[in-house]
């Protein structure tokens, strides 16, 4: 048993003699101070007294790690240490060692001294990729016991994008749930950090659960044309922080009506591309105006069209009503797919006062199966999965068959064979495939590239 130091008198020298406990729970301490004029004393307080933990046969709460990759990475476990998110572990990767030394986070990884002698990996991700190769004994030793790994990192460098992927594989490997949330690089950062980032997306989302994606070029939209370069990453960190709190807070923070980590599993678990949005609002309309708000954040890829599964939470004050909770559910669901899987859950904040605040996460936008189906040559498709724009593809430059008419009897000439069906109208197979990459975008994020 600890106790406290809460005496009305406390002497340098530290203190001799006996401790005894009353039947009202008093401890009664005498003692006997060096230099105290008084000589032997009798002290009666009540201190804080640290009773020994009892811990369960099992581990009851979800353990959550989260896993910042090379320098954007690193910048965003940074803030979100800075705001405080609890009930997560954070551990910095890099292959930059004087990056990594400035990080925040308690655990850290210095990754390829061999390839890359803790310099960084400058913008070639076949280092970052051999650097965690290097170590991967370390990073999966720390992942280990994980039911979730966030992975964070900035896509176009080096580290980040070349490292990220190994480490998802590992994170698979110890059986956790693995959520990226990524950033791609701004435009003018040229077109070689954004073939990488492409490249890098790509290889990822074969190797998560979910990934979340904000492209930087989006923080051009809520920022003022005087803000700072500095000020901008800063809101880039932000929304990084954003997408992981956002998740990690349904498990971590207990609620009325509880969302639990079962619950994030069963709409993230091999779901692909992800929206996770946060909303606030006050006044007579605060739960739709903050449902909207979660929904239709300008920094975010997607939109809510067509989910197939939509997790939101609802935090309020002890005034929130049945009828708001109706009304920002029906805001969110309205445009997802009408089949779409919905947990919800509910916190009563005291704190909150007039405000609503909502988190949502919708998954289920691109269906890696239905890819896979037509990449096998499946014979059949069932209806409700033809609008899958490769699908559509190939039916369109199938060869029209038309019924033939009866067979009429015709004289051949044998000496003049008949020629081969002319063939300028089939679509080369490269120029094919390029289409098909390009339609493998769902349809409502075509629009926005427009």
């Amino acid at each position: 048993m600890q106790i406290s130091s809460t005496f009305e008198e406390i002497w340098d020298v530290g203190w001799n003699g006996d401790l005894t406990v009353d039947g009202s729970g008093t401890i009664l301490l005498r003692t006997f101070p060096v230099h105290h004029p008084d000589g032997w004393i009798k002290k009666v307080f009540k201190p804080f007294v640290s009773m020994p933990q009892v811990k369960p046969d099992f581990e009851t709460f979800a353990k959550i790690k989260v896993v910042g990759i090379g320098g954007g990475g690193g910048s965003a476990i940074n803030r979100m240490i800075s705001e405080g998110i609890r009930g997560v572990e954070f551990i910095a990767v890099n292959t930059d060692v004087q990056a990594l030394h400035q990080n925040a986070a308690k655990n850290k990884i210095s990754i390829g001294k061999t390839v890359t002698r803790g310099l960084g990996a400058g913008m070639d991700p076949e280092l970052g990729k051999r650097a965690v190769e290097e170590n991967q004994n370390d990073v999966r030793n720390i992942l280990n016991g994980s039911d979730m790994v966030f992975l964070t990192a900035g896509l176009g460098g080096g580290t980040g994008s070349g490292a990220i992927t190994e480490v998802a594989k590992l994170a698979k490997d110890v059986g956790a749930l693995c959520v990226a949330v990524v950033t791609k690089p701004f435009t003018f950062e040229g077109a070689q950090r954004k073939r990488i980032s492409d490249e890098a997306y790509d290889k990822l989302i074969e190797h998560v659960d979910t990934v979340i994606t904000i492209p930087n070029d989006r923080v051009l939209q809520i920022i003022d044309k005087k803000t700072s370069l500095l000020d901008a990453f800063k809101v880039v960190d932000d929304v990084l922080r954003q997408g992981v709190q956002g998740i990690s807070d349904l498990i971590t923070v207990p609620g009325l009506i509880n969302v639990d980590f079962a619950d994030v599993r069963a709409i993230m678990q091999n779901a692909g591309s992800a929206l996770m949005g946060i909303g606030r609002a006050t006044g007579e309309n605060r739960a739709v105006e903050a449902a909207k708000q979660a929904i239709a954040s300008p920094l975010l890829e997607l939109s809510i069209d067509g989910a197939k599964g939509i997790l939101f939470t609802i935090t309020g004050s002890e005034g929130l009503g049945m009828h708001e909770v109706a009304e920002a559910a029906k805001v969110m669901t309205g445009s997802a797919d009408e089949d779409a899987r919905v947990i919800f859950g509910a916190n009563i904040d005291p704190e909150a006062g007039d405000e609503v605040r909502i988190t949502v996460v919708a998954t289920g936008f691109d269906a890696r199966e239905r890819r896979s189906v037509v990449a096998h040559g499946a014979s059949e498709v069932p209806a409700q999965s033809m609008w899958t724009p490769a699908a559509l593809l190939h039916r369109d430059h199938e060869p029209r068959r038309v019924t033939p008419a009866p067979p009429r009897p015709v004289v051949r000439a044998p000496e003049e064979p008949t020629p081969p069906p002319p063939q300028k109208k089939v679509v080369p197979d490269v120029k094919r495939v390029k289409e098909e990459e390009e339609l493998e975008i769902p349809a409502f994020i075509r629009k926005k590239m427009m």
